[in-house]
């Protein structure tokens, strides 16, 4: 029986392979997904494959273009009137025909702010004061307080607009993006077909997407250099230089996400700022990069302000360098001559995650403080940061853009606790020069507020960067129009499938 199933199983492989590049040959992208989307319910955070899929199928009224500038979606014309943001709608449909409409959008608007959302960006569109509809093409979202970052949120993936009445349980919400969703099997893939009413003239260019969900790292890499995939997300760091020598394929990488370290400041040593500026300097970060992530990303030596934008300093980007002498200087003026003994959460579900706390906790015994890693599966240590149960942790994101308002989420310590940010570390005056950045216009004084904002926050040492690491797509050579978006909108990059084709 087991001869005849290896037999059976062989015959069916090559199949498999024609009916895959059948779909290719008919301009059907094959797309490795690292995850089945956990969720299809609009205006979730529920990952990055999530995210892709909803821009696969989903727009909003903005979002990014391949150089990382906002460029109008739903929105024609956008800008500022006062307190309030106007945007200008462009003639388009939802998938069913139906166009789209001023009150379309204030219904999207109201759920995601609703007193019962479960919205990512819930609390961003609360601080809305109302909703104006002039007419049927112009939306007025006037704000409580002035607030320069609302387009940067629209053009994220937790904003999609879909019509009203389509997203009860059970219901496939219907939007207007490039592709329409036709078939899914949950926790194996998704089949999609162009939209023939998309609003872009002669997009999208390909007539559909298949994207496959494949967990395993090892066997999406394998399945695209087999010629059973087109385009892979989370290409593994191992896998790029491989990538890169084969004539077939081509790897398109940025770096964006980065690891870096968050504190316990309720009690014991790190409740001391020139603790946690001790460890900042005791990091050889180089051997994080070369450890965790094959030598595919650069030191983070400070904040993660995103290279190569206005805000970006080259002097504050190596406050945190390695220095040693420096680190032990600040221990013991701390009252810690001689070190002491700690504990470091981190995962071994994730292999730069564990990676990075082992080089972490050898570089700190050469300084004197003593650690001993704790190491669960993920969901646990999510949990446990979400409590505040450890001492120090090792963090892994990506900002939410690269304007620096886009670092809230990991160095605003008055937001309720989470496991991406430092807890009992409240820091007020970096919360206030966050406000005081967001609802301020004047490219000047938003430099001179962010330049502030991150002395205090180096100061306080509530983020000790470690390392930025690539983040890579690796495809087919012959596709073209598909772009890795550059920094910390990498994540968005499902937006230029619209515009992928084969040459």
């Amino acid at each position: 029986m087991l001869r005849r199933s290896l037999i059976a199983g062989a015959a069916v492989v090559p199949f498999l392979r024609n009916a895959a590049r059948a779909a290719r040959d008919a301009g059907v992208l094959r797309f490795g997904l690292s995850s089945y989307p956990p969720t299809l319910a609009p205006w979730q955070n529920a990952g990055t494959a999530a995210g892709t899929v909803q821009l696969i199928m989903n727009r909003g009224l903005l979002s990014y273009a391949p150089d990382g500038t906002l460029q109008g979606e739903l929105a024609e014309r956008w800008g500022r009137d006062g307190d309030a943001w106007v945007f200008k709608l462009r003639e388009a449909q939802f998938h069913d025909g139906t166009p789209v409409r001023a009150e379309d959008i204030k219904w999207n608007l109201e759920q995601v702010a609703g007193e019962k959302s479960t919205a990512y960006l819930r609390a961003q569109f609360q601080q809305a004061e109302r909703i104006e509809m002039p007419d049927a093409r112009t939306v007025r979202l006037v704000m409580r307080t002035p607030n320069a970052t609302i387009p940067l949120l629209l053009a994220t993936f937790f904003m999609p607009v879909v019509k009203p009445g389509t997203t009860g349980a059970g219901a496939q919400p219907v939007g207007v993006g490039p592709f329409i969703l036709k078939a899914a099997e949950r926790g194996v893939g998704l089949e999609f077909e162009a939209n023939p009413k998309y609003y872009k003239p002669g997009l999208p260019k390909l007539r559909g997407i298949r994207a496959t969900a494949y967990a395993d790292e090892n066997l999406r890499v394998a399945a695209l250099q087999a010629g059973d995939l087109d385009l892979i997300e989370y290409v593994p760091w191992q896998s790029m230089a491989g990538i890169e020598a084969d004539p077939k394929l081509r790897l398109d990488a940025t770096d964006g996400p980065y690891m870096y370290l968050v504190f316990n400041g309720k009690a014991g040593p790190f409740a001391d700022a020139r603790v946690r500026r001790a460890v900042a300097h005791a990091i050889r970060r180089d051997e994080i990069v070369r450890a965790a992530f094959f030598g595919r990303g650069k030191p983070l030596e400070g904040l993660p302000v995103t290279p190569g934008t206005e805000f970006f300093d080259s002097v504050r980007a190596r406050a945190q360098a390695y220095d040693p002498a420096r680190a032990k200087a600040l221990l013991a003026e701390a009252g810690h001559p001689n070190g002491f003994s700690t504990t470091l959460l981190s995962t071994a579900q994730y292999g730069m995650h564990k990676d990075t706390a082992e080089i972490v906790q050898q570089n700190l015994a050469a300084v004197g403080i003593q650690v001993e890693l704790k190491l669960p599966d993920w969901a646990t240590r999510v949990a446990l940061g979400n409590r505040g149960q450890y001492e120090f942790a090792v963090g892994g994101t990506a900002s939410d853009s690269n304007d620096p308002d886009g670092m809230s989420a990991v160095l605003d310590g008055t937001l309720p606790p989470s496991y991406t940010r430092s807890i009992n570390l409240p820091t007020p005056r970096v919360h206030d020069l966050l406000a005081a950045g967001r609802s301020e216009f004047d490219p000047a004084k938003r430099r001179a507020i962010y330049a502030e904002m991150q002395d205090v926050a180096l100061e306080q040492a509530e983020f000790v960067g470690l390392a930025w690491r690539s983040q890579g797509y690796a495809m087919s050579s012959d596709i073209k129009g598909f772009h890795n978006l550059p920094g910390s909108i990498g994540f968005f990059s499902g937006y230029t499938l619209e515009t992928a084709e084969f040459v």
